[in-house]
């Protein structure tokens, strides 16, 4: 071995020594530790209690206006839904009465109709030639006419 090395190695050693702690420092760092320690645990307790409280609060404030929204929404939807049902029961009375008009001009055109082709067979069995009691009417012409 190299002195040289030797003198590093021995000069590491006495460096380590010199930066050794001190017993007493490093119970004290020890003990402060364990209270922060102690402390991050009664924060974390805190906060595992606390903190889905704190969530459900936020998120009920947050979503207040949303719920007073969604019931005017529904409100809203409620009286669409009862004008158009009385909507289409108006239309539905309006349908049947356009029926019964319908129906009633049907039948007047109908019996009208009936009470012409009624008219027209009377007159058609007035036209016709009786047989046996008919007469053959001739056409006489007056005299200053049949000249011309």
């Amino acid at each position: 071995m190299d002195d040289a090395s030797v003198q590093r190695a021995v000069e590491r050693i006495a460096e380590a020594r010199r930066s050794r702690l001190d017993p007493a420092l490093l119970d004290a760092s020890l003990e402060r530790a364990r209270v922060q320690v102690e402390l991050l645990a009664t924060v974390a307790a805190s906060l595992e209690t606390d903190l889905p409280v704190a969530i459900q609060d936020g998120l009920r404030e947050h979503f207040r206006p949303s719920a007073k929204h969604l019931a005017e929404v529904r409100g809203l939807m409620n009286q669409v839904i009862t004008r158009l049902e009385r909507i289409e029961t108006e239309v539905v009375a309006e349908r049947n009465a356009r029926i019964d008009d319908l129906a009633l001009l049907v039948d007047l055109i109908s019996s009208g109709w009936r009470n012409a082709n009624d008219r027209l067979a009377k007159i058609e069995t007035a036209l016709e030639p009786r047989t046996g009691n008919s007469a053959v009417v001739y056409r006489i012409e007056r005299p200053d006419q049949a000249a011309s």
